[in-house]
């Protein structure tokens, strides 16, 4: 059983932590997509006609906000998390309050969450200042941002309670967010790949991402839109159990 009283403390320390380096930690990770959205929707977006009646830059525009989210998410699920589990000791000090181990991975999956809407959100700003937003349904996004952070956030704290060393993160950026990033239909439709490779899109959780996140961002609320967003919190709650069961077993024993 969560405490979220304690889980929501963990939330509040990250945060008085955060606000000390904010601006020279937000800015790397915002600019990031919106060079992307400068350079395969305005330089490729020049070469190619568009994906169906829209531009090419319109076409990826909600893509990159879902894998922004991830992004946010991940960051904060691995290398950050693994320091203050391992080298500040800080989840040992929390544990020898009346504080659980389940309250500090809900803790950690809620501030990922929040770091994962802060740069959504502004991606989508500036989604809107490009003049892609064509609804005000656009807005239904920052919802679907939350249930991306919470699943990303999952999947790194299942991850990162797993490994011995931070050398190890370079396989899992390498080998998994990676190619989800690049063959998630972020940049193309996924009737675009080899028939073989689109099979695999039902296992990508990224993939699903953006098909949720295009939808909303279009204003197009079709029943599909449920499923894909289903299917993210059936494999949030997954990971969050392997999750918790790594984390006990590395700060309890």
């Amino acid at each position: 059983m969560i405490d979220f009283t304690a889980a929501t403390t963990i939330w509040v320390r990250n945060l008085l932590l955060y606000k000390r380096t904010w601006k020279m930690n937000i800015f790397p990770n915002f600019f990031e997509p919106v060079f992307y959205l400068l350079s395969m929707g305005i330089g490729l977006g020049a070469y190619v006609a568009g994906v169906g009646e829209e531009s090419y830059l319109a076409y990826i525009a909600p893509g990159l906000l879902a894998s922004q989210a991830m992004m946010g998410a991940s960051f904060e699920t691995t290398y950050n998390t693994f320091v203050k589990m391992n080298f500040h000791r800080v989840y040992d000090a929390v544990l020898s309050t009346p504080a659980e181990v389940e309250d500090i991975v809900f803790g950690e999956m809620l501030w990922a969450t929040t770091r994962a809407v802060a740069y959504g959100a502004g991606f989508l700003l500036v989604t809107a200042l490009f003049g892609l937003v064509s609804t005000p349904l656009a807005l239904l996004t920052l919802p679907a941002i939350v249930l991306v952070g919470i699943l990303f956030g999952a999947i790194g704290l299942a991850f990162t309670a797993r490994i011995p060393y931070i050398d190890l993160y370079s396989y899992y950026y390498t080998l998994f967010v990676t190619p989800m990033f690049l063959f998630s239909a972020v940049f193309y439709p996924l009737d675009r790949y080899p028939e073989w490779v689109r099979p695999l899109a039902a296992l990508d959780p990224l993939y699903h991402s953006v098909v949720l996140m295009r939808g909303l961002f279009r204003g197009e609320i079709v029943p599909e839109l449920a499923v894909h967003a289903a299917w993210c919190l059936v494999v949030s709650a997954i990971f969050y159990r392997l999750a918790v069961s790594g984390m006990k077993k590395k700060l309890i024993g």
